[in-house]
């Protein structure tokens, strides 16, 4: 049976196996919430076994819902799969399934029962911690040791990075040892894959003043004891309510499981249903909140620390940060939770009371490699008069309601530093192009691209065409050759488009926007 994927799925998959042919380590998927994990799961799963019949596969996750979600997901493209489960939470432990999806907390302790393993697939996993000690590090290390050191790990997530600091393919103590494949989410928003977040100033901020720090990420106990104060909650709820209105679901991330229950009952005082899920929530009431926040039935969810992964809500149209962070990967998690498509939804609005726009920067540009988040004065932004939306201070009309801004009085810092939720909603500068050079570039143990530099002046931008590479990339070029070429047949490889440069139109101007450390070519403007 055929699987129906997307370009980028199946460019994902092709990753995995020109990964496999040329090196020998553990490499990750990096894939934003809400653009299919499980279907490339399932995908990959399906072919390795379909190359060789006796192929073993492992599914490992942390929480039963994803379980369930990446199990169906197979039998929907498979109906007659041999998979299985183990899982004390689904209640069901199919240890000799050819390919077992599993709850590692329920299957850690039982590697000499699993045996022969050929293969790892790890969702969410930037859940994995450093250093050896952990139930996925010590239950991996029996199985590659029973599999005579044999085993391949791969790992699945949309934050590629640790949730206290650090990427995961990095340092000494890695488990991960490459990206193999990664899409950005601003590309995903772009193709009309995922639906836009949009960010609104609060008046109300919570204040993190005197919390302090450990392991990378503020002290629980002392973050919750500083924002769960009634008048911050109540005010931040009526800011919610108010910019709730014709909005029908809402998730709230709070500080604390107190905190949590407190924000609940404010918003219920407005007349609103609203629930909350800890990690105390006995499992059948748990399940029985989030089906009804998923048909609409209930219009408010709060929660501590349990729905930033693997929580599939796409009609969640409005997010509240009421929970201050400084892990990178929690930030950008929490702002997923609101990337989902959803029949009647247009973007999602999120509402960061913590100030993690500020921190950490566009969800899109976010650096997982700082030890610390920057961004601990104050962010070059300005509010639109007219709807109260969050801008970077070069933008010159507001990003959602196209409000004209005066002219700027002041010079505005180059590094990026925002509360834009996306790098797009950080102005970007037309450059007027002086030159350009095409070259080939070749990186060990992938395809060749062209190397496109534009001289903008004194300076230099670049961008890389992969014309050879497969699935998405290769749309990518084609859509690029076809703005430039017109009818003219897109070329196979880079050579043959080194060899038709005088059929191409030149761009006069280049748009280009702030990308991390980096540059990126947003647009072109041709003649």
């Amino acid at each position: 049976m055929t699987l129906s994927l997307r370009p980028y799925q199946r460019a994902a998959i092709e990753a995995l196996y020109d990964y496999f042919s040329a090196s020998s380590g553990n490499p990750l998927v990096v894939m934003p919430t809400g653009t299919g994990k499980s279907l490339c799961i399932a995908g990959f799963t399906r072919e390795a076994i379909a190359a060789y019949g006796d192929t073993r596969v492992l599914i490992l996750t942390h929480v039963k819902e994803l379980i369930q979600q990446n199990f169906m997901a197979l039998l929907r493209a498979w109906p007659e799969a041999p998979a299985g489960i183990y899982s004390a939470g689904l209640s069901r432990r199919d240890i000799h399934a050819q390919i077992l999806f599993a709850g590692i907390q329920s299957i850690h302790r039982h590697a000499r029962q699993v045996q022969r393993c050929d293969l790892v697939l790890i969702d969410e996993a930037h859940l994995l911690g450093r250093g050896d000690s952990g139930m996925y590090r010590s239950f991996l290390a029996q199985l590659n040791e029973i599999n005579a050191g044999l085993l391949k790990v791969v790992g699945f997530t949309a934050t590629p990075y640790r949730l206290d600091s650090g990427m995961l393919h990095e340092g000494k103590d890695r488990l991960f040892t490459d990206i193999a494949f990664q899409v950005p989410v601003l590309e995903m928003i772009q193709q009309g894959y995922l639906c836009p977040v949009v960010p609104k100033q609060t008046s109300t901020q919570l204040d993190v003043g005197g919390v302090g720090t450990r392991g990378g990420e503020f002290i629980a106990k002392d973050l919750e004891a500083a924002v769960d104060r009634d008048e911050v909650t109540r005010a931040a709820v009526a800011e919610i309510v108010q910019h709730g209105e014709g909005r029908g679901s809402w998730l709230v991330f709070c500080s604390g499981v107190a905190h949590a229950r407190h924000v609940r009952d404010a918003v219920r005082e407005h007349g609103i249903s609203a629930e909350t899920v800890t990690g105390d929530t006995p499992g059948p009431e748990r399940d029985g909140i989030l089906a009804a926040f998923k048909a609409g039935r209930l219009r408010c969810v709060t929660n501590a620390n349990v729905l930033t992964t693997g929580f599939d809500a796409p009609g969640t149209d409005l997010i509240a940060l009421l929970r201050p962070t400084k892990s990178v990967g929690l930030y950008v998690q929490m702002v997923g939770r609101g990337t989902r498509l959803a029949e009647g939804k247009d973007d999602c609005l999120v509402l960061d009371f913590a100030g993690n726009t500020a921190r950490h920067g566009p969800i899109d540009t976010v650096d997982g490699r700082k030890k610390e988040p920057a961004g601990d004065g104050e962010a070059p932004i300005k509010v639109c008069p007219e709807c109260q939306t969050i801008n970077h201070a070069s933008a010159r009309h507001c990003i959602e309601c196209d409000h004209e801004f005066p002219p700027p009085v002041v010079k505005v810092a180059p590094q990026a530093a925002s509360n834009a939720l996306l790098s797009t909603q950080i102005q970007a500068a037309w450059c007027d192009v002086t030159g350009i050079t095409y070259a080939r570039h070749d990186k060990p143990g992938k395809p060749a691209s062209l190397r496109v530099t534009y001289e903008c002046g004194l300076a230099r931008h670049s961008e890389w065409v992969c014309f050879e590479h497969t699935g998405f990339p290769r749309d990518k070029a084609v859509g690029w050759w076809r703005r430039r070429a017109g009818n003219l047949p897109p070329p196979v490889t880079v050579d043959e488009a080194l060899a038709q440069l005088d059929q191409l139109r030149r761009p006069i101007a280049i748009q280009v926007r702030p990308a991390g450390q980096y540059t990126e070519i947003a647009a072109a403007r041709f003649v």
